[in-house]
């Protein structure tokens, strides 16, 4: 098995139970088969969301704070939460891990730019697997990249990743909502992102989490442009991760750009 820079975006939904409150179970699966992807000689980085999601269940609140500021206040809750959960479990299975926060400004401003590039090419180095979310507690952009999904494009660019697997609540892009369509088809392999694949995308998302399948079909176009190949899969089960690494297709897969230098 050729040994690649793997990013794994993990959603809400995954990450909690339809209360808000957390889900151990998938949590530690996820972890779990990250770290023996680890142990096998990729480098992988983990781009993580959950923290408003966790902040809200730990809280006790009944919902998802609909103002901004109610959103950053249960992500600095959430985050300490996410990142304990995250730093016990990885340490069960041998492997050390990095948290980055990271806004818009870090990613567009140059020398904060660099300066990002630089710290996770050094935990790379240094076999500590990177742990990254937007910082919700500061950031209004999205509370600003989708659920993450735009952000795992960007880490995954950032870093010259091989692949790019998003964690979700469904199979991968289908023809039709799953969730309202019985018949919806599943749709394997995406060889670009045209218009009519950008208006398949519009009707999906959840009340847990910020994105729905536009902003992934968005992450998707903008790391296969960078020759970064890109999966929709669905989290459940977690092995699904094993299964595009040995060559076969658990969701949807969009195709990279080939770039041909002259």
């Amino acid at each position: 098995m050729k040994k690649e820079r793997i990013v794994v975006k993990v959603g809400t939904t995954t990450l909690t139970h339809a209360s808000g409150r957390t889900n151990f179970r998938e949590m530690d699966a996820l972890v779990r088969v990250i770290a023996d992807l680890q142990n096998q000689g990729h480098l992988m980085t983990l781009v993580t969301s959950g923290a408003i999601g966790v902040g809200v269940g730990k809280l006790g609140l009944s919902g998802r704070p609909k103002d901004i500021t109610g959103k950053q206040a249960a992500a600095t809750v959430g985050q300490c939460e996410l990142m304990f959960i995250y730093d016990k479990m990885f340490s069960e299975y041998g492997q050390k891990i990095g948290q980055l926060l990271i806004t818009k400004a870090d990613v567009e401003h140059p020398v904060r730019h660099s300066n990002l590039v630089g710290t996770m090419e050094r935990l790379l180095d240094w076999g500590v697997i990177p742990v990254i979310n937007e910082n919700d507690a500061v950031a209004n952009e999205e509370i600003v990249y989708g659920d993450n999904d735009s952000l795992s494009a960007i880490v995954s660019r950032l870093i010259h990743a091989d692949k790019l697997i998003i964690l979700t609540d469904i199979d991968g892009l289908y023809d039709s909502n799953p969730k309202t369509n019985p018949d919806a088809r599943l749709i394997r392999k995406v060889e670009a992102i045209t218009p009519d694949i950008r208006a398949l995308a519009r009707d999906s998302g959840s009340s847990l989490g910020t994105g729905g399948m536009i902003t992934k079909l968005q992450a998707a176009e903008l790391a296969t442009s960078a020759g970064i190949e890109t999966y929709v899969i669905n989290g459940e089960p977690v092995n699904n991760i094993y299964s595009v690494l040995e060559g076969k297709n658990p969701g949807t897969w969009f195709k990279a750009v080939q770039h041909h230098v002259e």
